[in-house]
């Protein structure tokens, strides 16, 4: 699973693919009955005061900005390989941090939420303050990037693994 937004373009391992592929055919599957059941609940009265029929209606909302979401993800997607284990910070790899001042040490997938959807691991975004500071590191490297408060931040790279699902 490895996912990385450059220049609108999205990698993904084929399993990644196949996964989001499935959500988006069960969605566009279940759309008759979402609007079945909108119908249904419009047959049952007053408009203003039918939770049913306002229920339903916020679920196909959901479900259509879902499919338009999952539809442009899919049509720029690029189908590939995990990263090499190089010890590089990328996409698609499970880094370990440690930041200055710690004594502990950080785990988490550098992708997209989507591509970590399922997994245990915090996933921080490649274009996130943090993503955007370690892109490129190598082991051992530390890098600075700006905290919200306005301070930097110091956070070393300990490891940079490929992500195994």
């Amino acid at each position: 699973m490895v996912t990385v937004s450059d220049t609108q373009v999205t990698w993904l391992t084929q399993d990644a693919f196949d996964r989001l592929k499935n959500e988006l055919d069960k969605l566009i599957e279940d759309r008759p009955v979402i609007a079945a059941r909108i119908n249904d609940s419009r047959e049952e009265g007053d408009l203003k005061e039918n939770g049913g029929y306002h229920a339903a209606r916020e679920e196909q909302g959901q479900a259509e900005a879902r499919i338009r979401h999952l539809q442009e993800l899919l049509r720029s997607a690029k189908v590939g390989e995990a990263p090499a284990n190089d010890g590089t910070a990328e996409p698609g790899k499970v880094l370990t941090v440690r930041y200055d001042g710690d004594d502990e040490d950080e785990k988490f997938l550098l992708a997209t939420r989507e591509e970590g959807a399922e997994g245990a691991l915090d996933v921080y975004s490649p274009e996130s303050p943090l993503g955007r500071a370690l892109l490129g590191a190598k082991e051992g490297e530390s890098r600075e990037y700006d905290l919200p408060n306005g301070k930097k931040q110091k956070v070393k790279l300990v490891k940079a693994v490929p992500y195994d699902a």
